[in-house]
């Protein structure tokens, strides 16, 4: 049965709980649809970064989660063709820390109303509804919502029906897993990456017992024996191959190889096109998204997730801004007019934001994975301390409070 929702989020990853918390901190409620039975916890762990921690501290789940992650103190990289040591950069004033997805999840939603999210409730299309839209449901049900958040992913509705373009494939995939030591892994408190011929490879500590690996490569072949819905067997096995072929050391191969099959998952990269992101919609009307249905990027500057959460701080509240009144007839149409301005408002602070950071991460990922003998010379020898800097100064960004 169709009825009508003040604001409906379409989706509850970290973009679409970030969103919600926000407004619900501003005192709007909101209405949040997610496809599967649960919450997601797909990715298994984030590096968050200095811009993410100022997010969640304004969203007020921050201090909950530095209680059981590990600050970094060093970002170390190193040539996987040599073993050598590239460049070590202390974090100093910046804070870094490998976060469970999971944890980050709950946290936020925890923070909601009972009833706030509507589990396998799955947007398949959107239609105007005069001044609403008109949500169809993959059960055959609607909802008529008068804001539209799509904060649903790389295959978002929502971005379709604004005309955005799909995500473009990056031609490069990536791996990633966990492993547990029950008595403690030992390692430092530092993210570890090694730059290879055509790939990259780390290890960062969650905490004192779990450590989150990564592997990311350039498709070369490998795509026909890796494909999008993949074995996660084959994919430890390829990932193992890479890295004893390598000079990355044995301690990082061993918790590669005692991580559950469970853990390891691949995925292909993809990106929001930067001049899509220039000249496309992120917003219509009552209608905007948020997260990876905005600005899909490949994970090389680490901040996915950390702009994810800085789009939900930024959209509540401007929304909250544009919601302050309400109303019938007149002051409807005036409410309308508001949302208007204040999506617009959200979109003149995050896309060149995002522009900046999209294009980042595609120029970090090519020269970390060039297997061109002068680009890897350049890496190692010039750019080095560069590149591990070109982090820190993507993260040393601040969203403002709610």
């Amino acid at each position: 049965m169709d009825h009508t929702e003040e604001i409906v989020i379409v989706g509850a990853g970290i973009a679409g709980l970030a969103v919600a918390v926000g407004l619900h901190r501003k005192g709007l409620g909101s209405l949040v649809l997610e496809s599967s039975d649960t919450l997601r916890a797909a990715g298994f762990a984030l590096n968050v970064w200095t811009n993410a921690w100022r997010a969640l501290d304004a969203l007020g789940v921050g201090d909950s989660l530095r209680r059981r992650h590990l600050r970094l103190q060093t970002a170390v990289v190193s040539s996987a063709s040599s073993a050598s040591l590239v460049t070590k950069l202390p974090a100093k004033e910046h804070e870094l820390r490998c976060v469970w997805r999971n944890l980050l999840v709950e946290a936020l939603a925890g923070e909601l109303p009972h009833g706030t999210i509507r589990y396998s409730s799955k947007a398949v299309a959107i239609e105007d509804s005069g001044e609403s839209k008109l949500l169809h449901l993959a059960d055959g049900s609607t909802l008529t919502a008068k804001v539209v958040i799509g904060c649903d992913g790389i295959n978002s509705i929502v971005s379709k029906w604004l005309g955005l373009k799909p995500p473009t494939f990056s031609g490069r995939r990536s791996a990633r897993g966990f492993t547990v030591i029950p008595d403690g892994h030992g390692m430092k408190p530092e993210f570890t990456q090694y730059n290879g011929e055509g790939f990259r490879a780390g290890v960062v500590p969650c905490d004192e017992k779990s450590l989150y690996w990564f592997f990311t490569w350039t498709s070369n072949g490998e795509k026909e024996m890796i494909p999008d819905h993949h074995d996660a067997l084959m994919v430890k096995e390829f990932v193992l191959g890479k890295v004893k072929a390598s000079e990355i050391p044995e301690q990082v191969v061993e918790i590669i190889e005692k991580s559950e099959l469970s853990s390891v998952a691949s995925t292909p990269l993809r990106y929001r096109s930067p001049l899509n992101l220039l000249s496309g919609n992120i917003c219509k009307g009552n209608t905007c998204v948020a997260g990876d249905a905005f600005h899909p990027m490949t994970p090389d500057l680490g901040q996915g997730g950390c702009s994810a959460l800085e789009d939900g701080v930024v959209l509540a509240r401007c929304l909250a801004e544009a919601l302050c009144g309400g109303g019938n007839g007149e002051e409807d149409r005036d409410r309308n007019r508001g949302v208007e301005a204040g999506l617009k408002e959200y979109e003149k602070a995050r896309k060149w934001r995002a522009f900046r950071l999209v294009v980042g991460s595609l120029a970090l990922g090519f020269v970390q994975e060039s297997g061109n003998w002068f680009l890897r010379l350049v890496r190692e020898r010039i750019l080095a301390g560069f590149m591990a800097e070109s982090r820190f100064i993507a993260a040393n960004f601040d969203c403002g409070k709610l």
